[in-house]
């Protein structure tokens, strides 16, 4: 007997699943999944930038009196709130400086508000803690988008929170703290433009869009690259904070056109190369536009009045000074002697430094001392010491070999602008070290956070890397498979295990961090380099 098929015509027929127009390789690398615990990371993202408050807002008044340069930083802030320029108490006119005024201008914000308040530190010294506080909030987000694990992107929170350089600079009233915020900021907008735009692209595929031949329908919700002309207004903020954010535009730019390169190839575009050029040129000029407009928007108190430095250069020298073109000339003349003031920069000083011992902490820069108890002891010293946390920052060189090797070795896209973030903040500061210009070790702040993301990558790749093998036992009836070292766990140990001690170190010079009073053995114990830390 023969068994026969029967079909019950009653049932539906099963629908083949619809097939995905856009192939698997595409897909991951247009947009490359989040994690999936939006609501948790944001949890452990609050707990981490509330230890980072913390820290930096406990006795930030101490300790007292201006410290370094905060005789000129402080003074400055509160003058633009009086007079609208920095002033020259003594000779009751402008004052000559050589920075843009956007970091004092915030710094002044802080004394304006808290004026009455608090003891007059605190007002001048928490714009500075307050942009230390963002730039955790920053790090961990972007870290958590660009390696797409809200752990790692914690780890780079905490590793910045518990960084001795980031946290000295929170708590005083000097400008490159938020030269650091706003380079940060700027990259992490155009990280998420690069996603953007590349999701912009995924959608003309999954839209059925011939990408080799025609770009993706123009709207203006994902059009207008808004995230890049978002970096445009923060890089500008850290151009009218110091200058050395010139070479971060320079570095912006080449990302712009790379990473637009990059995701039109992903695409399938068949002159990705022409087209981008044709596309992004003007996006890039509105970028740079943008740039100027915000620089130019922080010295509005040297435009809107008649006292600042050089205001009427031309009138002053028998030349016509037309209205708005006679200002920008004298505001160019004024950049021109500032500039020349920094060229001949050679005087030397105790805590001076070169660019290459800055990542070895061969020369911090002490901030204030004091021999005065009481302390239980004969001797007494109390410090601020501008030292990055030593297991942190001694780790960096290594880091940094290690992003070479795996970003070469994966054709990594992120190891790139990390490198250059960090190179762009270091390298350009050889040129003047030909020169013998006075530098000091605080000018590698716009470039910690790279250095953070170096170290975070390196911790990524040590944890997600595929097993690293396995060894046979024999049984009875074959052989089994058992895993020597599961290269995840290992990886997420090691991370644990190094956060944990950069954690330790900082609380070990926490005391010089802030200027606590103790005996002078405990701080001399802490000058680990001896005199070049003294």
């Amino acid at each position: 007997m023969t068994a026969v098929a029967t079909i019950d015509l009653d049932q539906p027929a099963v629908p083949e699943p619809e097939r995905d127009p856009v192939p698997d390789t595409v897909r991951r690398r247009l947009d490359p999944p989040m994690p999936n615990d939006s609501f948790w990371s944001w949890i452990a993202t609050f707990v981490i930038v509330v230890i980072g408050a913390v820290l930096r807002l406990v006795d930030l008044g101490w300790p007292p009196g201006k410290i370094f340069d905060e005789v000129y930083y402080a003074t400055e802030g509160d003058d633009l709130f009086q007079h609208g320029v920095e002033w020259n108490h003594s000779a009751n006119n402008a004052d000559y400086v050589v920075h843009p005024p956007l970091g004092k201008w915030l710094i002044g914000l802080g004394e304006w508000a808290f004026r009455g308040h608090f003891n007059a530190e605190f007002g001048w010294r928490i714009a500075p803690a307050i942009a230390g506080i963002v730039s955790i909030l920053i790090v961990i987000r972007l870290a958590r988008r660009m390696f797409r694990s809200t752990v790692l992107g914690c780890a780079a929170g905490l590793l910045m929170a518990l960084d001795g350089l980031h946290f000295v600079l929170s708590r005083s009233a000097l400008l490159d703290i938020f030269l650091l915020l706003f380079v940060l900021a700027a990259f992490a907008c155009l990280v998420m433009d690069r996603d953007m735009r590349r999701r912009r692209w995924l959608r003309a595929i999954e839209d059925g869009v011939d990408t080799t031949r025609r770009r993706p329908a123009w709207r203006w919700s994902d059009g207008v690259p808004w995230w890049r002309l978002g970096a445009g207004v923060m890089t500008g903020c850290a151009m009218a904070v110091k200058w050395s954010a010139l070479w971060y535009i320079i570095l912006f730019v080449l990302l712009i056109f790379w990473w637009e390169l990059l995701a039109r190839r992903s695409a399938g575009v068949k002159h990705y190369i022409r087209d981008t050029l044709l596309d992004e040129v003007g996006w890039v000029a509105a970028f740079g536009g943008i740039i100027v407009l915000v620089y130019l928007a922080s010295w509005s108190g040297w435009f809107l009045t008649n006292d600042g430095w050089d205001r009427h250069w031309l009138a002053s020298h028998g030349k016509p000074e037309p209205p708005i073109l006679g200002a920008l000339y004298n505001l160019y003349y004024y950049h021109h002697e500032a500039l020349a003031f920094h060229n001949s920069l050679t005087a030397h000083h105790t805590y001076q430094s070169w660019p290459w011992q800055w990542l070895l902490l061969a020369r911090p820069v002490a901030f204030y001392y004091s021999p005065a108890g009481p302390c239980g002891a004969a001797q007494c010293s109390s410090e601020v010491l501008l030292l990055g946390t030593p297991v942190l920052w001694w780790s960096f060189v290594p880091a940094l070999a290690l992003l070479i090797w795996f970003g070469i070795s994966r054709r990594d896209w992120r190891a790139l602008p990390i490198g250059l973030g960090a190179a762009a903040g270091i390298v350009p500061w050889f040129n003047w070290e030909l020169d013998h210009r006075t530098m000091f070790y605080f000018y590698v702040a716009p470039a910690e956070p790279f250095l953070i993301l170096a170290v975070v990558y390196v911790l990524g790749c040590l944890m997600k890397a595929p097993a690293w093998g396995g060894s046979r036992t024999h049984w009875p009836g074959g052989y089994e498979v058992v895993p020597v070292l599961d290269r995840r766990v290992i990886g997420a140990v090691i991370g644990g295990v190094y956060v944990l001690v950069v954690a330790l170190c900082f609380g070990y010079f926490y005391p010089i961090y802030t200027g606590k009073i103790m005996t002078y053995a405990q701080w001399y114990a802490r000058m680990w380099l001896g005199g070049r830390w003294i």
